[in-house]
C-alpha cells in the first residue's frame, strides 16, 4: 500500500478526529514532510482534510469522495470484500469480468465514480454520470444453492432497497426483476452476468452490477430518462459521504444474504417490496407483448403471472416494462 493511501485509510477510520503528522509518519516510517506531501496529494482529488499548525490533520465529516478506504470504514473488520475504487471505466461488470476470466477470487468489489459504457439489461446501456451515482460490480463463485442468477438479482435488489430505505427513510419497492423504485421513479438497476462451467454445468463465476442514483445529475434526467428516472434523494441535497456508505450498507447486507442461501431470507424482503404483486402488467418476451395479471413470486424468483385467457406461467426471463397501478 503507498504512502497515499495508507494516510487516507488512518484519516478515514478516524474521520474528524485529528491525528499529528508524527503519528502519522511513524506509523508509515516515513519523515512528516511525505506525509504533508501525501495529504496534498489527497486535497487535490477532492478530500476535505483540515489541519491545525501543530496539531495534525483531520478528515473532514463532509468530505464526500469516493475511495476503498471510505467504504470499508463502515464495514465491521474482517469482511472478505477487496475493495478498488477508479474515477472512471467503461463498465465496472466489464472490469469485473475480465479480472475473474484471469482467476480473481470471489468478493473483488470495483467501484467506479462514472461509466463510459455501463450496461443495462436486454443489451440496453446504463447511464451513469459522475458525482451523482454509486456504480460497483462484485464478482462471485456462486455454489449450489445460490447457482441462480435469478437468486443473485432477486438477494441484490432486496439488499439494495433495504440499504435505501436505511440511508434515506424512502420507501423503496422492487420491479421484477432487477429493479429498484422510489416515489414511481426507477432508481437502482441490477445486472447479473455469469459464466457456465461447460464441465460441471453449473457457473464457474458470476458478475453482480449494481447503478443507484443518489442525486439528480447535473440538469437532471432528460431524453428517454425524463418522467422515468429518479434518485433516492430527490432534488434535496444528499448527506455527506453517502455515496460510500450506502455502497457499504449494500454490501454488508448482500453478504449475509448471499452467504446464507439455504435460508432465502431474502425472498421476504423482496416480495414485500414487489410493487407488480397484485397488478396488470405487460409482460414483453421475445418482442411479443402480452398482458397479463401478476399473482406472486415463487421461490425460484419467478413471476408467477395470468394471462388474460386464464392460462398461468411463471417468468424466469422476460420483462415487465409497464405496470398498471
Amino acid at each position: 500500500m503507498d504512502l497515499r493511501k495508507r494516510v487516507l485509510e488512518k484519516l478515514e477510520n478516524n474521520r474528524g478526529k485529528t491525528i499529528s503528522g508524527e503519528d502519522l509518519a511513524s506509523g508509515a516510517g516515513v519523515s512528516r514532510n511525505a506525509v504533508w506531501k501525501a495529504v496534498e496529494a489527497l486535497r487535490a482529488e477532492g478530500h476535505i482534510i483540515e489541519s491545525d499548525a501543530g496539531a495534525g490533520y483531520r478528515m473532514s465529516p463532509e468530505s464526500s469522495v469516493l475511495s476503498a478506504p471510505g467504504i470499508c470504514k463502515y464495514i465491521d473488520a474482517g469482511h472478505p470484500f477487496r475493495v478498488e475504487v477508479y474515477d472512471c471505466l467503461s463498465s465496472t461488470n466489464a472490469t469485473v469480468s475480465e479480472r475473474a476470466a484471469q482467476g480473481e477470487a470471489q468478493w473483488l468489489v470495483v467501484v467506479a465514480g462514472s461509466q463510459s459504457a455501463g450496461k443495462g439489461r436486454q443489451g440496453r446501456a446504463f447511464y451513469a454520470p459522475a458525482d451523482s451515482g454509486a456504480y460497483f460490480s462484485i464478482l462471485l463463485r456462486p455454489n449450489a444453492a445460490m447457482s441462480g442468477p435469478q437468486h443473485i438479482t432477486a438477494a441484490a435488489a432486496a439488499a439494495v432497497a433495504e440499504s435505501v430505505e436505511t440511508v434515506s427513510g424512502a420507501r423503496a419497492g422492487v420491479k421484477w426483476v432487477n429493479d429498484v423504485f422510489c416515489d414511481g421513479l426507477k432508481v437502482c438497476g441490477i445486472l447479473t452476468e455469469a459464466s457456465v462451467d461447460m464441465e460441471s454445468g453449473g457457473l464457474a463465476y458470476a458478475v453482480l452490477g449494481i447503478g443507484i442514483n443518489i442525486t439528480q445529475p447535473e440538469g437532471g434526467f432528460t431524453g428517454e430518462l425524463a418522467g422515468v428516472a429518479g434518485a433516492v434523494f430527490g432534488l434535496s441535497g444528499a448527506p455527506a459521504d453517502i455515496r460510500n456508505r450506502l455502497i457499504a450498507e449494500i454490501l454488508v447486507r448482500f453478504e449475509a444474504y448471499y452467504s446464507a442461501p439455504g435460508e432465502m431470507r431474502f425472498l421476504r424482503a423482496y416480495r414485500e417490496r414487489s410493487i407488480v404483486t397484485g397488478h396488470d402488467v405487460d409482460v414483453v418476451f421475445g418482442g411479443a407483448v402480452r398482458r397479463a395479471h401478476a399473482v406472486g413470486i415463487d421461490d425460484e424468483c419467478r413471476l408467477i403471472v395470468r394471462y388474460e385467457d386464464g392460462s398461468t406461467d411463471a417468468l424466469a426471463a422476460g420483462e415487465v416494462r409497464r405496470v398498471f397501478l
